[in-house]
């Protein structure tokens, strides 16, 4: 875990509505000062409608806290039940074991909890989340449930907790007399870019982390722009990224940290992969039925005859066809050979491998173009005075970062490949932010750094040296 690592003493990014980490943004706190008051004035129904994801639970747990002191409160999230179940569940949360028992028995009991809790001076709330999976009967049933009245006040203030299709529900005309009672509604909004800035700050405080900024600005934008504003995505980007970041062991997550994450939890991408590999696929392409027949028996010479010819024809192409072949691979071979010969007689005593290595003939065209033959080099290609032997430059374009530029170029990214750009490109100091038109300097191809690298960190002039396994 990543707790010890960045010295947190708890998990910042959970997924349970932890009060101590409740950031109100300004709809949240709009919502949580009209839900409070229209508890307080007994207005009876009041309703929290917003999508999913925006910390609608998390509110009315504060709600519920700040109501603690003169009211009882019960929170149900049962949902997918009928009338009867509702009731049952409600009773439980009281203290009322309610099995066996027939509604109208179940009523009388709540309804003698409520007036006991009016002659104690305490207010009931009960809050119902979830309540867009609520059928339009027991919607109905719980607009009678607020027929528990005196003359004077209500005994039950009720909160309706839903996603937008709760507000869909409540606008059909069966449930007009429900919507009519519903005094407040109120929702939330995502967070201003501000607010997510100040949103991961808090809860890495309340966390207990105490050191330096552990967001760059590039990885907070992109945070930003992914999550469009929703707690739930917040939390959980900054998890995964913290989690690699642990794993990579970089103290601070930025762009190029993110830009993986984004990668990894590409949903779409997943589905793509999963269907090529037949995961996903509907309908299955049953295999082709090979039928054998009996051989046939008792042929003619006409057709003996007939069969050798073709066997003899098809032999003589096929050896033509070697024939011409192995001249041109072999008058191929003898070129490179000699192209091969001359450049390492040419290159100077010392000369790294990689420099020496000749360019890649794909094998098609040698097999295929009589002409094709290995580049010629020029004069002091390989010389000491060019440093791009196995480095290409590359400039950079508007909207490049450098995950872009080496995926286009090198079509690999991982922390092997991000070391050697480094040390390639010291006077980068920061990653994430790449000027257009500004020069970077990358491995010429993959294909001369196939073998692992590490690096020497104990060399005389303390700068380091690469070394592969091969040396």
């Amino acid at each position: 875990m990543f707790l010890d690592f960045y010295k947190m003493k708890d998990q910042p990014f959970g997924v349970t509505p932890d009060l101590r980490f409740l950031y109100l943004g300004r709809s949240h706190r709009e919502a949580l000062a009209s839900l409070y008051y229209a508890v307080e004035s007994d207005r009876g129904f009041v309703a929290l409608i917003a999508p999913p994801g925006l910390g609608k639970t998390t509110l009315v747990f504060q709600l519920l806290e700040k109501l603690q002191q003169g009211s009882r409160t019960v929170f149900l999230f049962q949902t997918q039940c009928n009338s009867k179940e509702l009731i049952h569940y409600l009773l439980n949360a009281l203290g009322v074991d309610g099995e066996g028992m027939e509604l109208v028995s179940m009523h009388n009991k709540l309804n003698e909890i409520l007036c006991r809790e009016m002659l104690a001076g305490r207010r009931f709330v009960l809050a119902i989340d979830e309540a867009q999976n609520l059928d339009w009967e027991v919607l109905e049933t719980i607009r009678l449930l607020s027929n528990f009245e005196t003359s004077r006040a209500k005994l039950l203030q009720i909160v309706l907790i839903g996603q937008p299709q709760l507000a869909r529900k409540l606008a059909s005309p069966e449930l007009e007399q429900l919507r009519q009672r519903i005094s407040v509604f109120t929702g939330l909004e995502p967070f201003s870019p501000d607010d997510i800035s100040s949103y991961i700050a808090h809860r890495l405080q309340i966390a207990g982390y105490e050191g330096a900024a552990l967001f760059t600005p590039g990885a907070l934008r992109m945070v930003a722009e992914q999550s469009q504003g929703i707690p739930r995505k917040i939390n959980g980007l900054c998890f995964s990224a913290l989690s690699l970041g642990c794993a990579m062991g970089r103290s601070q997550v930025d762009a190029a940290i993110m830009e993986e994450v984004l990668a990894d939890r590409d949903v779409e991408s997943l589905q793509r992969t999963s269907t090529s590999h037949g995961m996903i696929s509907g309908a299955v392409t049953p295999r082709p039925v090979l039928t054998v027949y009996p051989p046939q028996k008792n042929w003619s010479v006409g057709r003996w005859s007939v069969a050798t010819a073709s066997a003899s024809a098809c032999l003589a192409i096929v050896a033509g066809l070697f024939f011409l072949s192995s001249n041109r691979i072999e008058r191929s071979i003898q070129k490179t050979s000699q192209t091969w010969a001359s450049l390492k007689d040419s290159a100077p005593f010392g000369q790294s491998y990689t420099a020496m290595k000749p360019p890649l003939v794909s094998q098609s065209s040698v097999l295929n173009d009589p002409v094709a033959e290995v580049p010629k080099s020029g004069a002091g290609q390989f010389s000491a005075q060019t440093e791009d032997a196995g480095i290409n430059a590359v400039v950079v374009q508007p909207g490049d970062t450098m995950r872009k530029i080496i995926l286009r170029t090198l079509g690999e990214y991982n922390g092997a490949t991000i070391a050697q750009v480094r040390k390639l490109n010291p006077a980068i100091a920061n990653l994430d932010f790449l000027a257009p038109g500004e020069t970077v300097q990358l491995p010429l191809s993959l294909t001369l750094n196939t073998l692992p690298v590490h690096i020497d960190k104990t060399a005389a002039d303390g700068s380091g040296r690469e070394m592969s396994r091969g040396e």
